[in-house]
C-alpha cells in the first residue's frame, strides 16, 4: 500500500476516512480496468464479521457497488485496503442500484431537452422551460413488456416554478409522466393522459415573500420573534468521544454511517454497577417505504423506496448549530463517494447532545411532606436527510433509566396534485384552488440485531388477558399477563394489537433474573398500528411486504440487512424479509435479529401546506427484568441554583 492512502484506524467499526475512499476506488479501477462508463454508486466499510470483531484488527476491507452503464450491468466488490486487491469482483444479475446524485442532475437536462416533454408544457401555457422543476421519482416495478432489457429506468414528474426559489410544489404538471433510461439517457417515452390546469396560488414559505396559500403574493411581517432559550452547560457535556466512540453516563457505543442506511449504532451496552452488558449489537433503519393511495394517471405508480432507491446517507443534510441542534452539541462529519469514486465530506452529518427530559422518578410521602426527585436525561444522536420534497429526521435516544427510543420527524413538503378547480379529490386533500395532497403511507423498517446480556435471545409475545368471570375472578376484575414464546420465523409475524396491549419481548436464553424470571427489553410500538391498504396483487402490496406486519424475526446472517432485500429499485417484490422468512428457520436461542415496523398514515391537511409542521412516530425498548430495581435510583439528587437545597 502507498503512502498516499496510508491510515489509522482505531477500531475496526470505525466509517471509511476519505483517504479509504480514494484509495478502494483505486483499488479497483487499477485491478478490474474500468472505463469511464463504470460509475460508483457507493463505497463504504465492509463491516466485520462478528467472530472477526473478536479478533485484533487483521484486514481492513471496503464493499464498493458499481453501475456499468456501458455494460448495462451491476457489480458488487470486496477491496482489501489492508493488502491493496481486490478480494472479490462479482457481477449482480438482474439488479438495479439506487438513482445517483449524478443521475438525477443528467436527467432533468435530458428531459427539458426532448421535444414531446417540450410540447406537453406549451399546451399548458408554459414557455419557459428553465422554471420547470424535475422531480426523479423512480419508476417502481414494469413488467416486462414494458421494460425489454431490462433497461435502468425513472419515471420523473415535473412541476412548475413562477421563480427562483419559489415553492415548484405549488405547481404540479398533472398526467405528465417522463420515462428516462439512465444507462443511455434517452427519453424512452411521454405519457400525456390530458391537461389539467396549472394551479396559480402560489404556495411559498421563504422570509421575503411569504404568504398564505390562497392569497396573492405579498410581502407580509412575521410574527414577532419568540424570546431567546440559551441552553448552556458551564461544565461541558456529560458524554465524551474518542474518534466514533461514546460513553455517556452508564451507556457505550459506537456510531457509524453508511451512504444507505445513513447513521448506525454499533455495541450499545449499559454499564450496571460496573459491569457493562450489551444491549444491541447493531441498530439502523433498514428500509422506508412510501405507497401513495390515488389511482390518477401521475399518482398511482408512487411507491417509492427511499433508502433502497435513493439512499439516505448521501441525502443528509449539514446541521446547524441554534436550527438543527441546540445546546452542547457535538457533530460527527460523515464520507460518501461521488461516481467517480471520490470522497464527499457531508460536515456535521450527525448531531449528538444531550437533553434534559423531565422527571425520572419522584415521591413524596404526604404524612411529612418529604419528598425526592430525580431528573431524568437523554442522549440524542441524530440525523436529517431530503428526500426530494419530504425531509426526514431520525433520532435515537438512550436514557437514563436504561430505556432506548428511535424516532422519526418528518417534515418538508407533501407530494401534491393537481385536480380541475371547483372538483373535489376523492384521495386526498385540498389544500390550495386546484391543489391537492393525495392521501400516502410512511412504513419504515428498523433492524435491530438484539444482543441482550448474550449472544442468545429469545422472543415472547406479551399480551394483557382478561380472566372470564367464575371461580378465578369471582370479582370481575381480574386480568393477567399472557406470555407466548415465538420460535419460527413464521410465528414471529406478527401484528400490534392494542386493545389486547400486545407488546414484544427480548429475553437472554441462558440466564434469568435474581426472581426467576426473564432478562430482557420489551418493544412497545406506539403511535398509528397502521397497515399497508393496496390490494393484494398491486405492485404496492407486492415490493412492500415487509410493512404488512409490525414486527418480523429472524436469525442473524450477514446479508440480510435491509427489509425489501438488497437491490430495490424495479424489484417486483416478493424480496427482503419476504424471502429471508420463507425459510422458517428456528429462532429458539437464536443470533436474533428483531426487525420491527413503524408506520405514519398520512391524510393530507390543510395545515401540511406549504411546508409540513413536523409530524412524529417512534418506536420504544424498554428494559424488562435487565435490571434488579430501578436502574436510576443511585442518581444524585440535582441541586438546584435558587435556594440550594437537594430536591
Amino acid at each position: 500500500m502507498t503512502d498516499t492512502f496510508a491510515t489509522v484506524t482505531t477500531h475496526p467499526l470505525e466509517p471509511l476516512s476519505p483517504l479509504e475512499i480514494a484509495q478502494a476506488s483505486a483499488i479497483v479501477k487499477r485491478e478490474q480496468n474500468l472505463t469511464s462508463s463504470a460509475r460508483f454508486v457507493y463505497i463504504e466499510l465492509h463491516e466485520p464479521s462478528k467472530e472477526a470483531l473478536k479478533q485484533p484488527l487483521s484486514d481492513r476491507q471496503a464493499f464498493i457497488v458499481l453501475r456499468d452503464r456501458g455494460a448495462q450491468a451491476t457489480f458488487e466488490a470486496v477491496v482489501s485496503l489492508t493488502a491493496d486487491s481486490v478480494v472479490s469482483y462479482t457481477e449482480i444479475a438482474d439488479a438495479q442500484p439506487p438513482i445517483t446524485l449524478e443521475e438525477f442532475l443528467q436527467c432533468e437536462e435530458v428531459i427539458k431537452a426532448d421535444p414531446r416533454w417540450q410540447e406537453a408544457m406549451i399546451k399548458r401555457g408554459v414557455t419557459d422551460f428553465s422554471l420547470a422543476m424535475v422531480d426523479k421519482w423512480a419508476s417502481g416495478h414494469t413488467m416486462d413488456e414494458d421494460n425489454p432489457g431490462g433497461r435502468r429506468l425513472a419515471r420523473p414528474l415535473t412541476f412548475v416554478r413562477s421563480e427562483a426559489q419559489e415553492n415548484g410544489y405549488a405547481r404540479p404538471v398533472e398526467n405528465l409522466v417522463v420515462t428516462v433510461d439512465m444507462d443511455t439517457m434517452e427519453v424512452v417515452d411521454v405519457a400525456d393522459t390530458g391537461v389539467v390546469p396549472i394551479p396559480q396560488s402560489p404556495g411559498n414559505y421563504l422570509p421575503g415573500f411569504y404568504e398564505r396559500p390562497g392569497n396573492v403574493p405579498e410581502f407580509t411581517q412575521q410574527r414577532a420573534p419568540m424570546k431567546t432559550i440559551d441552553i448552556t452547560q458551564p461544565d461541558g457535556p456529560s458524554f465524551t468521544v474518542d474518534g466514533h466512540y461514546v460513553e455517556w453516563a452508564n451507556w457505550r457505543l459506537r456510531v457509524g454511517f453508511t451512504p444507505r442506511e445513513g447513521l448506525v449504532l454499533h455495541e450499545v451496552n449499559y454499564v450496571d454497577r460496573g459491569t457493562e452488558r450489551p444491549v444491541i449489537h447493531r441498530a439502523s433503519l433498514s428500509e422506508m417505504y412510501v405507497p401513495y393511495g390515488d389511482p390518477g394517471d401521475s399518482q398511482w405508480n408512487k411507491n417509492v423506496f427511499d433508502e433502497g432507491e435513493y439512499g439516505l446517507g448521501v441525502l443528509a443534510n449539514s446541521l446547524q448549530l441554534g436550527c438543527d441542534c441546540l445546546g452542547e452539541i457535538h457533530y460527527f462529519d460523515a464520507y460518501v463517494n461521488d461516481q467517480d469514486g471520490q470522497p464527499i465530506e457531508l460536515p456535521n452529518a450527525i448531531c449528538m447532545h444531550e437533553e434534559d427530559y423531565s422527571i425520572g422518578w419522584k415521591h413524596t410521602d404526604f404524612r411529612d411532606n418529604l419528598g425526592q426527585v430525580r431528573r431524568n436525561r437523554r442522549l440524542v444522536v441524530s440525523f436529517f436527510a431530503t428526500v426530494g420534497n419530504y425531509d426526514y429526521g431520525f433520532y435515537w435516544h438512550l436514557y437514563l433509566d436504561g430505556s432506548i427510543e428511535f424516532e422519526i420527524k418528518l417534515t418538508g413538503i407533501i407530494s401534491t396534485g393537481a385536480i380541475e378547480p371547483g372538483q373535489i379529490p376523492e384521495f386526498g386533500t385540498l389544500v390550495a384552488p386546484g391543489l391537492y395532497g393525495p392521501h400516502h403511507q410512511h412504513f419504515f423498517s428498523v433492524r435491530l440485531d438484539m444482543k441482550v446480556d448474550g449472544e442468545r435471545n429469545n422472543l415472547y409475545e406479551l399480551e394483557a388477558e382478561a380472566v372470564p368471570a367464575g371461580p378465578e375472578n369471582p370479582h370481575g376484575n381480574a386480568w393477567r399477563q399472557t406470555k407466548r414464546q415465538l420460535t419460527t420465523e413464521s410465528e414471529a409475524q406478527r401484528v400490534a394489537d392494542p386493545l389486547k396491549a400486545r407488546t414484544w419481548l427480548i429475553a437472554n436464553a441462558d440466564k434469568k433474573t435474581k426472581l426467576g424470571g426473564h432478562i430482557g427489553y420489551k418493544i412497545e410500538p406506539s403511535g398509528a398500528v397502521a397497515l399497508p391498504l393496496a390490494q393484494p396483487g398491486s405492485q404496492q402490496a407486492r415490493r412492500g411486504g415487509f410493512a404488512t406486519k409490525h414486527l418480523w424475526a429472524t436469525p442473524y446472517a450477514d446479508r440480510e440487512r435491509y427489509a425489501a432485500g438488497e437491490y430495490v429499485a424495479q424489484n417486483p417484490g416478493h424480496d427482503g424479509l419476504v424471502a429471508y422468512t420463507a425459510q422458517d428457520r428456528s429462532i429458539d436461542g437464536a443470533d436474533l435479529v428483531i426487525w420491527p415496523t413503524i408506520a405514519a398514515h398520512h391524510v393530507v391537511r390543510p395545515e401540511d401546506w406549504p411546508v409540513m409542521p413536523v409530524s412524529h412516530v417512534s418506536l420504544h425498548l424498554k428494559p424488562t427484568g435487565f435490571f434488579d430495581g430501578n436502574p436510576m435510583l443511585d442518581l444524585a439528587p440535582e441541586v438546584p441554583k435558587t435556594d440550594g437545597h437537594c430536591c
